[in-house]
C-alpha cells in the first residue's frame, strides 16, 4: 500500500488514508480515516470520511460526498454530486448539548461492484446497492437496489432490469 497518491496536486487534505497503489487525488478534496483502492481516481471538491472504504478501479466524480460508514467495492462510478446519509434522524442537539458519536445510530451503505450512481443521486443510510446496478441522475434511493437494476425518480423506483 501507498502513504500518499500518485499526484502532487495541491490544496487538499488528507490525514490517515490508507492508499493502494496508482491513486490520483485532484485539489480541493478532504480525505480521512478512509482506505482507497488501487487505481482509483477522487475528483476535486470531495469529502470521504473517516472509515469509509473505496474499492479498486473506481471513479469518484467531483462534488461527491461520503460519509462514515459507506463501503464502495471494486469499479464503482460515482458521479459528480452524489450525496450518502448515515443517519435518519439527523439533529445537531442532544438534550440541549452538541450532538456526538453516541447521540446518533450508524446506518452502514454498501455499494456493490460494478454499481453506477448517477450524477446529484442521494443515497439514504442503510441501504445495499447491487452489482452493476445503475442509480439514475438525481434519484433519491430509499431502499436497497437489486443487482443488474436500473433505479430513478425520488424515491428511486425499478425503471428495468
Amino acid at each position: 500500500m501507498s502513504d500518499s497518491p500518485a499526484n502532487d496536486a495541491p490544496y487538499r487534505l488528507i490525514e490517515d488514508v490508507t492508499f493502494g497503489e496508482n491513486v490520483v487525488v485532484y485539489s480541493f478534496t478532504n480525505l480521512y480515516g478512509c482506505q482507497i483502492g488501487d487505481n482509483t481516481r477522487v475528483g476535486p471538491f470531495v469529502e470521504i470520511q473517516q472509515g469509509a472504504r473505496i474499492g479498486a478501479s473506481c471513479k469518484i466524480q467531483s462534488h461527491a460526498f461520503i460519509c462514515t460508514g459507506v463501503d464502495i467495492g471494486d469499479e464503482v462510478f460515482v458521479s459528480h454530486g452524489v450525496l450518502f446519509i448515515n443517519d435518519k434522524f439527523p439533529r445537531a442537539t442532544a438534550d440541549g448539548r452538541l450532538q456526538d458519536e453516541g447521540d446518533w445510530e450508524l446506518l452502514p451503505t454498501i455499494v456493490e461492484r460494478g454499481a453506477t450512481l448517477g450524477s446529484g443521486a442521494v443515497v439514504m443510510g442503510g441501504i445495499r446497492i447491487g452489482r452493476r446496478a445503475l442509480v439514475g441522475a438525481g434519484a433519491v434511493v430509499t431502499r436497497d437496489v437489486e443487482p443488474g437494476q436500473v433505479v430513478v425518480g425520488n424515491p428511486a423506483r425499478p425503471l428495468r432490469r
